[in-house]
């Protein structure tokens, strides 16, 4: 009910919710650690940021080869939380855009001042979440060479975008990934299995409208939350030359939880060298 009635206002007043209510938080508690944003500006995902960070990096280390040298392209930056952890560690150019100005604002003034191989840009993009005003994501030509980076990220996007968004993001990524890179991307993927759980798991998420291969959980701010039958992800992956070579799926419907990032269902794609 409280998520119903959130997404029932206009994004600059979620905007405005999210910074009063812990604003006095702010205040009293402050911040240990300077570099991070106030919790009163955090507009994305929920939990520990942080830690969500330093783990999502670790997981790139791991699972996706990511290289200190590596250029990385990080689809929806957000307020920094995967830009902060790397700061010390990136030797590589870091390049991340959001439709949210305010986030590229912070970056900028707060990673960008003290890392210079760290590159912040905002895109003029509608989104029904985050803005009323702006480009359709579905027409947007992502702004970068042919072949530029090693590595892409998009934590929590494809979750809050339409099909036509989400084809023209596979076909964006296929360009600007280089032959032999690694992409980490998240989704709720939805089949027989997760249409059980969340059958039973009536306090999750729940994705009660269908339309073909997707889902939504609120007609009135359709990109709130986005569900994807894993086939239809799967050969969107295949027919923009990505390979899926990891699977990690998430709790989101019901699953019991594996590990701190499985909220999402996680895939780890590579772009053969040949492709």
């Amino acid at each position: 009910m409280i998520r119903k009635l959130f997404y029932q206002l206009s994004p600059l007043l979620r905007f405005l919710v999210r910074y009063v209510a812990y604003l006095p938080a702010d205040l009293i508690l402050g911040r240990k650690n300077k570099i991070l944003p106030p919790r009163r500006l955090i507009y994305t995902g929920r939990g520990d940021f942080e830690r969500q960070g330093r783990e999502w990096l670790e997981f790139f280390i791991r699972e996706a080869g990511l290289q200190p040298s590596s250029s990385v392209l990080d689809i929806g930056s957000g307020i920094g939380r995967i830009a902060i952890p790397m700061m010390d560690w990136l030797k590589g150019p870091y390049t991340g855009f959001d439709a949210v100005k305010a986030g590229v604002n912070w970056c900028r003034k707060n990673i960008s001042s003290r890392r210079p191989n760290f590159f912040f840009q905002f895109v003029d993009l509608r989104n029904d979440l985050y803005r009323h005003k702006g480009r359709n994501a579905a027409h947007f030509d992502f702004p970068f060479e042919p072949k530029s980076f090693d590595f892409i990220c998009a934590i929590s996007v494809f979750t809050h975008l339409l099909p036509e968004e989400t084809e023209n993001y596979f076909r964006q990524i296929r360009k600007v990934i280089k032959p032999g890179g690694y992409a980490v991307l998240t989704f709720f993927l939805t089949d027989e299995e997760t249409h059980r759980l969340m059958a039973k798991n009536k306090d999750g998420l729940l994705f009660l409208y269908r339309f073909g291969h997707y889902s939504l959980m609120n007609l009135s701010v359709p990109s709130a939350n986005v569900a994807y039958q894993r086939e239809y992800i799967y050969a969107l992956a295949e027919s923009n030359d990505l390979k899926i070579i990891k699977e990690i799926k998430g709790s989101w419907c019901g699953r019991e939880k594996s590990h701190y990032l499985d909220f999402q269902d996680i895939l780890v794609l590579h772009k053969p060298a040949g492709a």
